[in-house]
C-alpha cells in the first residue's frame, strides 16, 4: 500500500515553486495549493479598498477588515486552480506588479499569517497535497514527509519573472522587477513572524542551470521513494 504524504515546497521569490508544485501534483494525482496566491489575494483586497499604496498603509483598518476576507480555490476547465477572493475570480489580478510590490508587507503581519496558516492546515488535513510558499515546511506543515527548498541566481529569477509578465502582455521594466525581488527577499528573510528559511531536513534544489524537467525528475524521485515505502 502506497503512503499518502504532504509535500512542502519553499524558496525565494520567482524560483519556480509553483511550476514544480503543479508538476508534482499532476504526476502524483495530488492536489496543488498555491499558498502565495492566498497572500496575493489578501494584498489585492487591501489595494481594492485603498488601504495600501505608495507611502501609506492603513494597517488598523486593514486588520479590521481581515476577518471578512474569504479565499478559496476552484478548478478551471483545464483542472488548474483558480483563486477566488470573496466569491470573485482574481487569478489574473493577483499576478500583477502592483500586488507583487505590496505582498511582502501584507504577508509579514502576524494576523494575516495566522489566518492563512489556519486555512492551509485545513486544506491539508487529508494529506495528498503539494503546497508551495515561504514557510510551508517550517511553520504550516513541519511534519511534511518531503520538504523541498528551491533557490536560484537573482538575475535568473528576475529574468524569469520578467518573461512571465511579458508573455501576459503586461508592461514591465527589468530593473523594477529585479528591485522588487530583492526587496521581497529581504522582507521574507528578516520578518519576525514565519521568516523564509530552510527546514533542517529539506532537500535543496538550485535550479539556476537545470531545466524544469530535470528539476521535476529530482523531486519526483524523492517523492516516490517515500510514497512507495508505504
Amino acid at each position: 500500500m502506497m503512503k499518502i504524504i504532504i509535500i512542502a515546497i519553499d524558496g525565494f521569490s520567482s524560483c519556480g515553486k509553483s511550476t514544480l508544485a503543479r508538476q508534482l501534483a499532476k504526476e502524483l494525482g495530488y492536489i496543488y495549493i498555491d499558498s502565495g496566491a492566498m497572500y496575493r489575494a489578501v494584498t489585492l483586497s487591501a489595494l481594492q479598498n485603498n488601504l495600501i499604496g505608495k507611502d501609506f498603509f492603513d494597517e488598523k483598518q486593514f486588520i479590521k477588515k481581515l476577518p471578512g476576507i474569504s479565499i478559496k480555490f476552484e478548478l478551471d476547465n483545464n483542472f488548474n486552480p483558480v483563486t477566488i477572493l470573496n466569491n470573485k475570480n482574481v487569478e489574473d489580478k493577483i499576478r500583477n506588479i502592483e500586488v507583487s510590490s505590496y505582498v511582502s508587507i501584507i504577508s509579514k503581519l502576524p494576523q494575516v499569517r495566522e489566518k492563512m496558516v489556519a486555512l492551509q492546515r485545513d486544506m491539508g488535513k487529508n494529506k495528498a497535497i503539494v503546497m508551495d510558499g515561504r514557510d510551508i515546511g517550517t511553520v504550516v506543515f513541519p511534519e511534511a514527509e518531503i520538504k523541498i527548498f528551491l533557490t536560484a541566481d537573482l538575475e535568473i529569477r528576475a529574468k524569469r519573472r520578467y518573461d512571465e509578465l511579458k508573455a501576459k502582455n503586461i508592461k514591465v521594466d527589468f530593473d523594477v522587477i529585479k528591485a522588487n525581488i530583492i526587496e521581497r527577499d529581504n522582507i521574507d528573510r528578516l520578518r519576525t513572524n514565519s521568516p523564509l528559511k530552510k527546514a533542517p531536513d529539506s532537500i535543496i534544489i538550485d535550479n539556476s542551470n537545470i531545466s524544469k524537467q530535470e528539476q521535476l525528475k529530482i523531486a519526483l524521485a524523492h517523492a516516490k521513494k517515500i510514497i512507495n515505502e508505504g
